[in-house]
């Protein structure tokens, strides 16, 4: 028996069994590929609520409504007796009569009163306008102008129409108008508080006076860029030179601005200076 098996293991020759294995291997492997589809949901657009739909034919609906009622004279819902001008003597509750005047009337009765527009530049001008700056001077005494002789004034004391867009229209001193380069002298003794080139001013100076037991300040703007050789600190006397009329600053042009201040209260110097200076 045990041979019986043996052969029948050997029944397949060598070149048989090469010829499996050959075609085994020439068997092409045939490949699975899985792929995953995801289902995504289209977005739907939003369904308008009722509510909505009807306020958007009511809106549609209501403007001409609207429109063709404020159209409409009022009597034409009312009779004629409705209107009556009066109420007649009979009425109750003893009410006050009174009468309705026709159109007629009303039209020779009532009439329209004429109206005009000033504008702020006239209303200063008509305020303002008529101030007279003349003034004289000996170029002599303790307190004096700031210029030996009497020079014109292009801008006074208080409210104006601003010359320019960072100009000042609540105007705090004096703009004297000599000519670009004249000389500038101090108006009394005293002692310089400030003397510098910045801001608005330009190229300005402080000086501070004793005058009548009271502290005066006495500011000098606009002069030329380094003009003034006055220093922190510096006396000075009556006359002396102060700097040369320039444009320095927020300026529309060649002039000195000058100020007068109390006990550091704005006050007009071309008063002052007509009350105390020669």
């Amino acid at each position: 028996m045990a041979e019986d098996n043996y052969s029948t293991t050997q029944t397949l020759s060598r070149r048989e069994l090469r010829d499996q294995e050959r075609l085994r291997v020439s068997t092409p492997t045939t490949r699975v590929v899985v792929r995953e589809t995801r289902y995504v949901a289209k977005k739907t657009a939003p369904q308008p609520r009722w509510g909505r739909r009807v306020l958007s034919w009511g809106t549609v609906i209501a403007t001409p409504l609207l429109f063709i009622a404020v159209s409409l004279p009022v009597n034409l819902f009312y009779a004629t007796s409705d209107f009556a001008p009066g109420v007649g003597p009979g009425a109750v509750g003893g009410s006050q009569s009174f009468t309705v005047a026709s159109s007629d009337s009303l039209e020779g009765g009532v009439q329209r009163e004429s109206w005009s527009v000033t504008s702020y530049a006239e209303v200063l001008r008509a305020r303002y306008g008529s101030r007279n700056f003349s003034y004289s001077t000996t170029g002599a005494g303790t307190i004096r102008w700031p210029f030996p002789t009497a020079v014109p004034i292009s801008s006074g004391f208080g409210d104006r129409v601003a010359p320019c867009r960072y100009c000042s229209s609540n105007h705090r001193g004096v703009d004297f108008i000599p000519g670009s380069g004249a000389p500038i002298f101090a108006i009394a003794d005293g002692v310089v508080a400030s003397s510098e080139f910045g801001g608005g001013y330009g190229q300005y100076a402080y000086i501070e006076h004793e005058i009548n037991g009271q502290t005066i300040l006495s500011v000098y703007a606009h002069m030329r860029r380094d003009s003034s050789p006055l220093r922190v600190g510096d006396k000075v006397r009556v006359g002396d030179f102060i700097g040369l009329v320039g444009n320095t600053g927020t300026s529309t042009g060649a002039h000195l601005h000058f100020e007068i201040r109390i006990n550091d209260e704005y006050v007009d110097p071309f008063a002052w200076l007509k009350k105390y200076a020669f």
